[in-house]
């Protein structure tokens, strides 16, 4: 199982990243929930981006490039395997970021790589 952090959390069922807690909870993958939303998704608390998690294997982005920026270091110091830009999050610059510290980034749909038995 591969423990993923989720950028952009929220209490939000309408939400992809809510979708994708509830499938990755279910496929028996440990998750932390990372967002500015209160409240939780899939038995997990959505917390702030403070605490730095060193035990994470994918961390999968659903906020957009614009809010990207902030959460850079976050990111590195967390030294994630995988960062997946889910659609709509592609970004070039964390991509060359992510490639230079030896995290593999990976843009695809982590509801997708989950369904299809390939995440």
């Amino acid at each position: 199982m591969k423990k993923t952090l989720i950028i952009g959390a929220t209490p939000n069922p309408a939400r992809y990243a809510f979708k994708a807690a509830q499938l990755l909870k279910s496929k028996g993958h440990d998750i932390v929930n990372v967002g500015i939303k209160k409240g939780e998704v899939a038995v997990e608390e959505i917390e702030m981006p403070d605490a730095i998690h060193n035990d994470i294997h994918t961390i999968t982005l659903y906020i957009g490039t614009d809010l990207q920026a902030q959460y850079h270091n976050y990111i590195l110091k967390t030294s994630p395997k995988r960062v997946i830009f889910n659609p709509g999050t592609e970004n070039e610059q964390l991509e060359t970021l992510l490639k230079q510290n030896g995290i593999e980034p990976v843009e695809a749909c982590t509801l997708v790589l989950l369904s299809t038995g390939q995440y």
